[in-house]
């Protein structure tokens, strides 16, 4: 299994796994996440994120996904790149969540992290093009 730790900015990597959860019915585990306040010490924000890694470590590595690629949470995480066990997707959205937690145990962390970028680029849809017949979901 691999762990999975959401870093964002404010509160919403816990709104993000709190719906995650109200969709799937149960809490998973070895999945956690950090809010970013960006007016805090840039030092004291990397120990949480440290920390938040050893909380969800499980045995094929730790998956960050954080909200905007240059942001605060993402240049932050970054420094905890491992290949093969720390792992960061920028550009985090629901449907990558919950595929990720979904998947994490079929797959290791090179098929997943492939996995989940192409999966979130096709879960973004145009409701207009769709509804017109001319784009697909």
């Amino acid at each position: 299994m691999i762990g999975i730790l959401v870093v964002t900015h404010a509160n919403l990597g816990k709104a993000l796994i709190e719906t995650a959860e109200l969709i799937l019915g149960e809490s998973p585990k070895d999945i956690g996440f950090i809010s970013i306040n960006i007016q805090e010490n840039p030092d004291n924000l990397r120990k949480k994120i440290k920390q938040g890694i050893s909380k969800v470590k499980a045995d094929n590595g730790v998956l960050i996904l954080t909200d905007m690629f240059g942001g605060t949470p993402s240049n932050l995480s970054y420094s905890f790149l491992e290949e093969g066990q720390v792992e960061v997707i920028s550009g985090i959205n629901l449907p990558i969540l919950l595929k990720a937690i979904n998947s994490r145990e079929k797959m290791d962390m090179e098929a997943l992290t492939s996995s989940l970028v192409e999966h979130g680029k096709r879960s973004i849809s145009l409701a207009s093009g769709i509804l017109k017949g001319t784009k697909r979901a």
